[in-house]
C-alpha cells in the first residue's frame, strides 16, 4: 500500500497522486524525490564518492565478498520474496546482487542523494527507483523483504528508520541489515564515510526489537580480516582530507595482488559462514529480523 508522507493516509492509485490530499512527490533527474530538500546535500554522505564508489566495486574485495554473503544470507531466510525494497542502495551494486538471487521479485530502490540512482538504473534497469528520506518511507505493509546495507549508520535518527522499515514490512515479512561494528574500531575512515556510530551487536538487536522485529540471524563477518582492519586504520589514522586520501584512508584504493590475497581469505570466511558457523567478531555486524505474523482473534 503506498503511504501519503504528506497527509499520513494510505491510497492504491497506479500513479502517486495522493485520493485523500491530491499531493503527488516531484521529480528531480528522473527520479520521484519524496524528500527534495535532502536530494543534493545533507550530512549522511558525501555525494561525491559515488563515482569513486561505482568504479572499485565491482573489482574491490570488500565490495564483492559483502555481496556474496548477502546474497548466501538472503537466499537462506527469504523463500521467493514477491517485493523486495533496498533502502539506501547508492549505485546500485547490492541491488544487482539482490536481482541475481532472487530473478522474479519485484524491485524497489532508494537513496536520499538522486545522483546515485543514475548509476543504479544502470545496473538494475527494471527496477522502481525513487529518491527518500528513510525516516519517511512512503509504503505500508508492502514488501516481503527490506534490506539497509551500511545505511543505519548515516542516519542519526536509526530508530525512526527502523521503526518505518516494521510498517513498510508485510506481516511475516523482514528485514536484513548490515552495519560497521565495534565502537573501539572507529577511526579517520569513519569520519570520512560521515558515519554517526558503529553498533554494537547488543544495540542493534535492542534496537530492533523495541521497532517490534524478532531477530532471526546474527553474525559478524570481515572477521578473519580484522587484525589487519586494526592495522591499516592505525597507519592511515594522520591521513589527509583530499578525495584521493580519503579514498585510500577507507581502503578503496588498493594494489591487485593485494586485492587478490585478501579476497582469498574472504573466500575461507564465506565458507565458514555457509556452513553455519556465526563470528562473534568483525568489521561488519549482519542481521537478519522478522515482523511477526499478525493473528487476528475473535
Amino acid at each position: 500500500m503506498k503511504f501519503c508522507t504528506h497527509c499520513q493516509c494510505s491510497f492504491s492509485n497506479q500513479d502517486w497522486r495522493c485520493t485523500h490530499c491530491d499531493y503527488s512527490p516531484s521529480e528531480r533527474d528522473g527520479f520521484l524525490t519524496f524528500a527534495p530538500q535532502l536530494a543534493t546535500q545533507n550530512d549522511g554522505f558525501n555525494p561525491r564518492f559515488f563515482q569513486l564508489m561505482a568504479e572499485v566495486e565491482s573489482v574491490h574485495f570488500w565490495f564483492v565478498s559483502r555481496n556474496q554473503i548477502l546474497g548466501e544470507t538472503l537466499r537462506k531466510h527469504f523463500t521467493a520474496p514477491d517485493k523486495v525494497l533496498e533502502i539506501g542502495c547508492g549505485t546500485g551494486f547490492v541491488l544487482s546482487g539482490v536481482r541475481k538471487v532472487f530473478p522474479q521479485a519485484e524491485l524497489s530502490a532508494s537513496d536520499i542523494f538522486t545522483e546515485g540512482l543514475g548509476y543504479a538504473a544502470q545496473r538494475v534497469p527494471d527496477a522502481f527507483l525513487f529518491q527518500m528520506d528513510a525516516r519517511y518511507i512512503p509504503f505500508r505493509d508492502e514488501f516481503d523483504l527490506i534490506g539497509a546495507f551500511d545505511v543505519l549508520e548515516h542516519i542519526e535518527d536509526d530508530e525512526s528508520v527502523l521503526a518505518q522499515l516494521y510498517l513498510a514490512c508485510k506481516s511475516g515479512g523482514g528485514v536484513a541489515l548490515s552495519v560497521p561494528q565495534h565502537r573501539w574500531m572507529w577511526s579517520r575512515m569513519d569520519d570520512f564515510a560521515h558515519h554517526k556510530r558503529r553498533y554494537t551487536r547488543s544495540e542493534l538487536i535492542a534496537k530492533l526489537e523495541r521497532a517490534g522485529f524478532r531477530i532471526e540471524y546474527a553474525t559478524s563477518f570481515i572477521s578473519l580480516l580484522l587484525p589487519l582492519m586494526l592495522a591499516a586504520r592505525l597507519l592511515r589514522k594522520h591521513a589527509d582530507t583530499e578525495m584521493k586520501d580519503q579514498m585510500e584512508a577507507a581502503g578503496l584504493c588498493i594494489g591487485k595482488l593485494t586485492n587478490k590475497i585478501l579476497n582469498m581469505v574472504m573466500r575461507v570466511e564465506r565458507s565458514l559462514l555457509y556452513i553455519g558457523l556465526r563470528f562473534p567478531f568483525g568489521g561488519s555486524l549482519l542481521v537478519v529480523a522478522r515482523k511477526p505474523v499478525h493473528v487476528e482473534r475473535n
